[in-house]
């Protein structure tokens, strides 16, 4: 039974569940596109888990990739710059949130890049669910996309990808608005979009018991009491939408 179950189990997307000779046959029909989510963990509130960004950016990617049909999903990067640690600053003022440097970071998205290159994808997108961030996978994209170009011309290019982000927060903000929710409400930080966006991820990550009680001390930036998992979903169509619109435009070749 387990042996029928695994032959006839639908192929996955995430590079992670893949052996390599199983990457590699994909790749080999086509599949040169590699999506990397960048998560983090960080204080969502005492309403909302640590792994906010890293649920919703897998969930997300995975949609993305399904989509676009020649794609594959890197394992999420989960540790992003949060603020200094001692003394701590940002989010880092909270227990459970972890920090790295910038340059770390950096580091790390373009070791990651290199190796996806070295194996033969052409397109790495970088998938950033946070815009803390969105300067640094800019960075990243146009040093190596830079590096790449030049008398050993490389086909390869690195894109940082600013429309998914910009379709969950000030694309879906605008959504809830046009509604009749305030820009108060809504927040920047674990408010009504961010909460309604994590219930229709995955409600068990929310503790509705705990939304009552949810103040700026907190770490919340908005008011998440009215965010519904319902609310969410049109919120989570419109980044896939946005992204794959945005990926094929990036990896088309141009005439």
């Amino acid at each position: 039974m387990g042996q029928t179950q695994a032959a006839t189990a639908p192929a996955s997307v995430q590079l992670e569940d893949l052996t390599w000779t199983e990457l590699r046959q994909r790749m080999d029909a086509g599949a040169t596109t590699v999506l990397l989510p960048v998560g983090g963990t960080e204080q969502n509130g005492p309403h909302m888990a640590l792994g906010k960004h890293n649920f919703r950016v897998k969930l997300l990617a995975t949609r993305i990739a399904e989509r676009l049909g020649n794609a594959i999903v890197a394992p999420v990067l989960a540790y992003v710059p949060e603020g200094a640690i001692a003394p701590p600053t940002g989010h880092m003022r909270w227990p459970g949130t972890i920090s790295i440097s910038d340059t770390a970071f950096e580091a790390t998205l373009e070791a990651a890049a290199r190796s996806f290159r070295q194996h033969g994808f052409c397109h790495i997108v970088l998938l950033g669910d946070s815009g803390n961030y969105r300067a640094n996978l800019a960075r990243v994209a146009t040093r190596l996309n830079n590096a790449w170009v030049g008398p050993t011309r490389s086909a390869c290019r690195v894109h940082p990808l600013p429309e998914y982000q910009r379709a969950g927060a000030a694309d879906f903000a605008q959504v809830l608005q046009a509604q009749g929710y305030g820009k108060a409400e809504i927040g920047s930080h674990a408010g009504l979009a961010d909460t309604a966006l994590m219930l229709a991820v995955d409600p068990s990550q929310v503790r509705s018991s705990a939304l009552a009680q949810v103040a700026d001390r907190d770490g919340v930036a908005g008011d998440p009491r009215r965010a519904t998992a319902e609310l969410g979903r049109p919120g989570l169509a419109h980044i896939v939408d946005s992204a794959v619109a945005a990926i094929r435009a990036a990896t088309t070749p141009k005439n």
